[in-house]
């Protein structure tokens, strides 16, 4: 048995736990990671990653790699109702609604106002592959596949844990300052007493993976097709391009069936059933996988228990509606990297940690509470077209009958239709829960304003320096480059955003930063300073004057701000960053 310390273990190498290792890494902190199986994911998984997680990976130098894989906006930006995939009855192939989703279509200038990448679409089984690539690069030696867990006791200044390696049978003994669990819940956090809070499981439901040529049907542009079959309840589904190409040649595809008991269908079973629901009595496939999942609404009691935090789904599940899920993950793994690299280097007090369950706790109460009320609306929302799952077969028929029908009172039907349809947009167009998200406590020094109110909908976006909130996107330039704001922040250091001749400022962040220890790159924006703001843009959002500053932590929050200067620009920084750290 050998032994291994090292400042962090990470147990857990999917979406978060792979994020969380790259994170740390460009943060300069050692670590070690393990997943028990000996690949990443065979499956699709999510397949959405919004436009917050987007700009992370931008920072963080993955979102290129992404982007060259992932669907093109115009092959994902929106979701569409239909009744079936083929077939030549009167009821099928019929579009019963489709609306511009995601940033995409209508919404894109609206998306790209908000942040300097768009939302993108890659499935895990994609994804991780790229992630892990970025993780084995940054800490070579240290990403340990088919290794597993076997058992952990934080003794109070160290967490001492039991691995085993799943090729050899060798066991070591991992000790870590601290350990992240980002294994979706399946040890971690019940061994240190973290219970999830929530109903029962809502739902189970069925998800096969297959390959299949639909391009002679195949209506591409979507996100999400939903298919509302007219003639059965439990033929209703919808379907999602997997890749890895997209469009009409994508060929990899999930299909989710209506809810239903576990173990309904396998491999082989399964392939009728996919062609009677798809109209298809031909097509040939191949199936990957079947998948039986229960939909959940849980969050955990707490984040933190001593040395131990969790993220990922170890921390929060939710239904797949709005496209949380991976993407809360992701941003939990972003709060904490930067805290435990601070920590860790000696340049904050342990206290700084517990802000991260201050922080996304709520967070992920928003998330798995708005995921809940979209999956329940959208329930709503088929029912009151006369396709709902409880609705009987004659009656589905003659109300989508109704719906289709030449006449007036059909064109009046489809009317109220696409206004009930319009109020899903809370459901597939919610950009202020992709990137207005925000803390109210944690490691911040609040200037007592009040926040944006946030529309109901959270279709839009208010963008705000208060402290708290992600840091306003603005395009500036500088010797003819242009950068978003969010590009000036470090992957470790603190940023100090001032206005372009203040250069008092500037003189005490250095003064502080050397007292302090801590890394504070101060930028200067406007005309004469070291960035421009030619339209205007910046100044529109700021939130200060010429004389204040912003003080944005690593991970794009904003910190602290002085909105019109200050007397003594060393004592007030220097007490802003002495509170933020903990020190």
């Amino acid at each position: 048995m050998g032994s291994v310390e090292v400042p962090v273990l990470i147990v857990g190498g999917g979406g978060c736990g792979l994020s969380a290792s790259v994170f740390l890494s460009d943060q300069g902190v050692d670590h070690l990671l393990v997943e028990r199986h000996p690949d990443t994911s065979r499956v699709p998984k999510a397949h959405y990653l919004n436009q917050r997680t987007m700009e992370i990976y931008r920072q963080h130098h993955v979102a290129d790699d992404v982007l060259a894989e992932a669907a093109p906006l115009d092959k994902f930006g929106k979701v569409r109702w239909q009744t079936t995939l083929a077939g030549d009855g009167p009821l099928d192939r019929r579009l019963i609604h489709e609306m511009d989703a995601f940033g995409g279509g209508s919404l894109e200038p609206t998306y790209a106002a908000a942040g300097p990448l768009l939302p993108a679409k890659l499935p895990q089984m994609w994804l991780e592959p790229i992630l892990r690539r970025h993780a084995e690069d940054r800490n070579p030696g240290r990403i340990l596949f088919h290794h597993e867990m076997l058992s952990f006791t934080d003794e109070g200044d160290r967490v001492v844990a039991e691995v085993r390696n799943l090729d050899t049978g060798e066991t070591t003994t991992v000790t870590s300052r601290y350990l992240i669990g980002a294994d979706g819940g399946r040890m971690v956090a019940a061994a240190v007493g973290i219970e999830m809070q929530g109903p029962p499981a809502q739902v189970n439901t069925t998800t096969a993976y297959f390959s299949a040529d639909l391009s002679a049907w195949w209506q591409e542009g979507t996100l999400i097709t939903h298919f509302l079959s007219p003639e059965d309840p439990d033929l209703s589904s919808n379907l999602i391009e997997m890749g890895p190409s997209w469009g009409k040649d994508c060929e990899q595809w999930g299909l989710h069936f209506a809810p239903g008991p576990p173990g309904r269908w396998d491999a082989e079973t399964v392939v009728p059933r996919i062609r009677e629901l798809l109209r298809i009595p031909d097509l040939e496939m191949t199936v990957h996988k079947v998948t039986d999942w229960v939909v959940h609404a849980h969050l955990a009691d707490r984040y933190r228990a001593g040395r131990v935090l969790i993220a990922g789904d170890a921390a929060h599940r939710q239904p797949p509606a709005v496209g949380l899920g991976l993407n809360t993950g992701i941003q939990d793994a972003h709060n904490l990297a930067w805290k435990l690299a601070a920590v860790l280097g000696g340049r904050a007090g342990d206290a700084l940690i517990d802000t991260y369950e201050s922080e996304r706790r709520p967070v992920g109460r928003e998330n798995v509470d708005w995921a809940v009320s979209a999956a329940v609306h959208h329930q709503a929302v088929i029912d009151a077209v006369g396709a709902g799952h409880n609705i009987p077969a004659p009656r589905r028929r003659q109300r989508l009958e109704a719906y289709f029908d030449a006449s007036p009172l059909g064109e009046t039907v489809r009317e109220r239709a696409r206004e009930i349809f319009h109020t899903h947009r809370g459901g597939c167009q919610s950009l202020d829960m992709e990137v207005g998200f925000h803390y109210e406590d944690g490691a911040l020094v609040p200037d007592g304003s009040t926040a944006p109110r946030r529309v109901p909908m959270r279709n839009e976006h208010q963008p705000t320096s208060r402290p708290g909130h992600r840091l306003p996107h603005a395009w500036i330039t500088r010797d003819g480059r242009r950068a978003s704001t969010l590009d000036l922040t470090g992957r470790g250091d603190f940023t100090l955003i001032t206005g372009a001749r203040d250069t008092a400022w500037a003189e005490a962040a250095a003064r502080v930063a050397q007292k302090l220890s801590v890394g504070v790159r101060t930028v200067g924006i406007g005309d004469g300073g070291q960035w421009s703001d030619p339209d205007g843009a910046w100044q529109a959002v700021s939130g200060i004057t010429d004389t204040g500053a912003l003080l944005v932590r690593p991970d794009q929050h904003v910190a602290w701000r002085s909105t019109h200067g200050a007397q003594d620009p060393e004592q007030e920084l220097a007490q802003a960053l002495a509170a933020v750290l903990d020190r």
